[in-house]
């Protein structure tokens, strides 16, 4: 048994990690986004992945989704941690806060979301009415929780196409049907887990206010200098949350 964790934007190496083996995965999907960096946390295995790979080069409707976790489940993953950086929708989800979503809207489009799309695969009709894991979710609100860490139990992420920012208009419709958080990677990964029966729940730090919300213009330089300060905790976190598991 082996803890996946997925880091997305800024999170691309786990210093924490006792490193035993990387390693190159084929799958029939293709080539995952990244080695596969395998070795102990709190004495549990875990196999960590850079979503966007090690130089952050993959933008997010580019990454091969259906590799990663099909890469995850070949190495004996059993449940999925993902780290997702956002932007806050809901006003009382701020700069620095962590969101520990339990619902999702899927914005996004063209992506390879489906391992069932292929003739040397069943098709499956999965039940997706709750994406996140609730143990796996009430881990790491526990975790955040002891680290001292402002976290909200629950949210919608909205998952957009990217790579570019949405505007003041979109992110105002966003607001309306419900979402929380906009991102851009939280789909199809949680689909594609769930279709493999591999449980999973996401870690969304935010890092700015949406478009229209904050400043009349979103700064990168402000959105990096909160990725610098929380991804540190993110990661004691999660191995705290590991040794939970």
């Amino acid at each position: 048994m082996a803890i996946g964790i997925i880091g997305g934007s800024g999170l691309y190496a786990f210093a924490e990690l006792a490193v035993r083996e990387q390693l190159q995965v084929a799958t029939d999907w293709g080539d995952p986004s990244s080695l596969l960096v395998c070795g102990s946390l709190q004495q549990r295995e875990v196999v960590f992945l850079a979503r966007h790979g090690e130089a952050h080069s993959i933008p997010p409707h580019r990454i091969n989704y259906r590799a990663n976790i099909a890469a995850l489940q070949q190495r004996g993953v059993t449940a999925i941690l993902a780290v997702n950086v956002v932007g806050g929708i809901n006003g009382e989800m701020c700069p620095g806060d962590l969101v520990i979503p339990d619902q999702i809207i899927d914005y996004t489009w063209g992506r390879e979301h489906s391992y069932s799309d292929s003739a040397t695969q069943p098709l499956q009709h999965v039940d997706f009415s709750y994406p996140y894991d609730p143990h796996l979710r009430e881990v790491l609100l526990q975790a955040a929780i002891a680290a001292g860490m402002t976290v909200h139990a629950g949210g919608v992420y909205g998952a957009t196409q990217g790579p570019r920012l949405e505007t003041a208009a979109e992110i105002a419709r966003m607001g309306n049907d419900g979402c929380d958080i906009v991102g851009m990677t939280g789909m199809p990964e949680a689909a594609l887990a769930r279709e493999l029966a591999i449980p999973f729940a996401c870690l969304a730090l935010v890092v700015n206010m949406a478009a229209g919300l904050g400043s009349a213009q979103i700064s990168m330089a402000e959105i990096e200098a909160v990725m610098a300060e929380r991804i540190p905790s993110i990661r004691r976190l999660l191995a705290a949350a590991c040794s939970a598991l």
